[in-house]
């Protein structure tokens, strides 16, 4: 019986060993992260197309959803018909300048026969210079007249250019109707269905790069100064009950203060209370999933112990 009991002993002594040295084997504990997206739609409306679900693979610029625009359409045909109506008002000078160019040309005939009549003493030079006068105020009057109905036209012209700036706006309104996928990545949720009514800053679906997570994890004062950015360390899973999958990590983030040990966090030292997050990046091949737990082995600081000893 006592050498049972001896057995037993010893395959606890063993087991409380093998079980001290799983714990000691990490120097970090956390869960894994994503950077989500939450795509909404920027104009209000109808959705009338929206085909996406949960779990789907969407590309950058994938176009995902759009919004009913009939009534922007037709508010650009109000302003294009208002455009044409202002247009109808511009003025011409043919009209008149033609009868101004009628009385030039009388009177430039005119002209050539006082010359004639001068040569024989019938006219007077006074006749001509007078002639010559009337010439002139003519050419001048159908300058005016031209640069009148410039004027008027430019006038005109300008009435058209606050509704050619309402046809633009509504233009970007129409562009931003049609909904396009942020990032490469996978849909995590849903929110909307194609016919529902939605508003700007409403949520359609959201959206996470899975392709490279983020552990979240804490160490201690006492584990900090052996921690730096872009360090590779050692990403531990969890892949049965009994055995780890590790993974590749590199660390992104180093957080500057201290904060209380999270609850659901263990830490190496217990005694520690204040810890420092840390973020590492690790290259998922489908095993990650947000929320998982996980742990980090400081390679650098294991070999510096192994060398201390």
């Amino acid at each position: 019986m006592k050498k049972i009991n001896y057995v037993l002993v010893l395959i606890l002594a063993v087991s409380l060993i093998s079980c001290e040295t799983v714990e000691k084997k990490s120097d970090a504990y956390g869960n894994f992260e994503a950077t989500t997206v939450n795509v909404s739609s920027e104009m209000p409306g109808k959705i009338l197309f929206f085909d996406i679900d949960e779990g789907d693979i969407l590309k950058k610029d994938q176009v995902v959803a759009a919004i009913d625009t009939t009534l922007l359409h037709k508010q650009k045909e109000v302003l294009y018909a208002s455009i044409k109506a202002i247009k109808a008002k511009r003025q011409h000078s043919g009209a008149e300048v033609d009868v101004l160019l009628e009385q030039k040309k009388h009177l430039l005939s005119e002209q050539i026969r006082l010359k004639t009549l001068l040569e024989g003493n019938a006219a007077t030079q006074k006749q001509i210079d007078d002639l010559n006068a009337q010439i002139r105020i003519l050419d001048k009057r159908i300058v005016a007249v031209k640069q009148k109905v410039r004027d008027a036209n430019i006038g005109i012209s300008s009435q058209s250019e606050p509704l050619k700036a309402q046809i633009e706006q509504i233009n970007e309104q129409i562009k931003k109707s049609i909904i396009t996928n942020p990032i490469d990545g996978q849909v995590l949720s849903v929110y909307k269905e194609p016919s529902e009514i939605t508003a700007p800053g409403m949520p359609l679906y959201k959206i996470a790069n899975l392709s490279k997570m983020e552990l979240k994890a804490y160490i201690s004062g006492a584990q900090l100064p052996h921690i730096k950015l872009n360090q590779e360390v050692t990403v531990l899973i969890d892949e049965d009950k009994k055995s780890n999958k590790s993974m590749k990590g590199k660390v992104t983030w180093i957080s500057s203060k201290a904060e209380f040990t999270p609850k659901t966090i263990q830490t190496k030292e217990e005694r520690v209370n204040q810890v420092y997050a840390i973020k590492i990046e690790v290259k998922n091949d489908g095993s990650i999933k947000i929320g998982m737990p996980g742990e980090v082995v400081l390679d650098n600081t294991n070999e510096e112990k192994n060398n201390k000893n």
